[in-house]
């Protein structure tokens, strides 16, 4: 899995299908996406009219979806997977995520409501159960590798002890205001990539983009202060995903380079903390448009 991915959590559908083609064009080799997302279908537009020109080929670019919190149920997995597929024009998926720990209120509905606009959650499935669901896909050779979106240390140890095949990957809101260093250890002792979003602070301001630390980084370099981010995200062991609708911003955030281990044990000593992201307490995930 390549290091710096990019993720596809762009509202616009016409934005989707061209931000998707540029970073191909730019040079990113692995994409982050999700069936709630509700763009699949376009990302996939933007993957084979690249895949069409003979510029890439399928099998050089790695591709991440995921498991919405409506489809724990086990017999609901594989028909899930196979949608993802179906939509993203692909045969095969090089990493399947459970997007959240939490079950939802099977159906159709991705947003089950209660009168009191409460979500409708499923007490019917295990993570466990949902995770054997997913190793089977995994036997089938359907999908290269599996693993959980947005979890907390607490929901994944015990998983992980459980587990047949071992989460692969782990993909949680990381950032120098929320570094998730136990974390980050707890996945490097057993092989795991912890995969980084949100690494930019996700627009947020003041945010990691303004830090004083991170600015006089970018000063004492060529590097612009998103570029020192994902640097330093990389250089401490992470994986990284960045979004971006325009071909300059992509070009950007694709075009990074080495940073000091001094600047990287500056930025890690940032003492600021802020989780943007309130979805590991909830399943709701907080970056997607109410309107979706």
């Amino acid at each position: 899995m390549p290091a710096l991915g990019f993720g596809t959590l762009i509202p616009d559908r016409a934005e989707t299908r061209s931000a998707t083609a540029s970073a191909l064009k730019a040079g990113f080799r692995h994409f982050d996406c999700a069936e709630r997302y509700l763009n699949e279908r376009e990302v996939g537009e933007g993957l084979q009219a690249q895949f069409a020109t003979g510029a890439v080929a399928r099998e050089d670019v790695f591709i991440t979806t995921k498991l919405w919190n409506t489809n724990h149920r086990s017999e609901r997995v594989e028909p899930a997977f196979d949608g993802s597929c179906e939509r993203l024009g692909i045969k095969y998926v090089d990493l399947y995520l459970i997007h959240t720990p939490y079950a939802f209120q099977p159906g159709d509905n991705m947003d089950p409501r209660d009168q009191s606009g409460k979500v409708i959650y499923d007490s019917g499935v295990t993570l466990l159960e949902t995770w054997k669901a997913m190793e089977s896909l995994v036997d089938k050779g359907k999908c290269g590798a599996i693993g959980l979106s947005d979890v907390v240390l607490e929901n994944l140890a015990p998983l992980y002890e459980a587990a047949r095949i071992k989460p692969g990957v782990v993909q949680v809101e990381s950032h120098p205001y929320l570094p998730q260093t136990e974390l980050l250890e707890f996945c490097k002792q057993r092989g795991i990539v912890l995969l980084a979003f949100a690494p930019l602070g996700h627009g947020i301001h003041p945010g990691p983009l303004e830090d004083p630390v991170v600015l006089a980084t970018a000063q004492k370099t060529s590097l612009t202060p998103a570029q020192v981010l994902l640097a330093w995200a990389i250089q401490r062991g992470t994986a990284v995903l960045t979004t971006a609708k325009t071909p300059e911003r992509i070009r950007e955030n694709y075009n990074i380079s080495r940073i000091s281990d001094e600047a990287v044990d500056q930025i890690s000593r940032i003492q600021t903390r802020s989780r943007l992201n309130q979805v590991v307490q909830t399943g709701v995930p907080g970056f997607i448009p109410k309107k979706s």
